[in-house]
């Protein structure tokens, strides 16, 4: 199984996810989700093997979110599902499919679980954060062994 990025390549995150996996030597199939929409039944088997729930990948933020009225607690996973069907831009970003395993990669180095093997360091995010250092090892509070 190949790696693949459901991504928004305006989205900083899914951009610093994308050159990280790139960097392991992976050649990821990218999906640029806003272009191609999603349908209920991908929307549903992605959330389930992320362990999300519609609201938990609900983009609350450089979203119409609140202009639909979705940030309601009382809005249905429902609603916000159908929501999301008509307006992609409202779940969040990047969800990588790996092997290893379907997460929401926010921080971008969450994506680091999902590869079979670390890129070489020192691996730095658009914003200069290092993500790897020149050791090969993860650096930052988000960054685990």
């Amino acid at each position: 199984m190949s790696i693949v990025i459901h991504h928004n390549p305006d989205c900083g995150t899914s951009r610093n996810v994308l050159a990280i996996i790139e960097a392991s030597g992976e050649t990821p199939i990218v999906i640029e989700y806003l272009e191609t929409g999603w349908t209920r039944p991908q929307l549903l088997a992605l959330f389930a093997a992320a362990d999300l729930t519609p609201r938990t990948a609900l983009r609350t933020t450089k979203s119409p979110a609140k202009e639909l009225g979705l940030l309601d607690p009382a809005v249905s996973d429902e609603t916000l599902l159908a929501a999301m069907l008509d307006h992609p831009i409202l779940v969040n970003r990047p969800i990588v499919c790996s092997p290893k395993g379907v997460r929401l990669c926010r921080p971008s180095e969450a994506v680091l679980d999902l590869l079979e093997k670390l890129p070489p360091g020192p691996l730095e995010k658009e914003d200069g954060k290092l993500v790897i250092g020149a050791n090969g090892n993860r650096v930052g509070k988000n960054c685990y062994p």
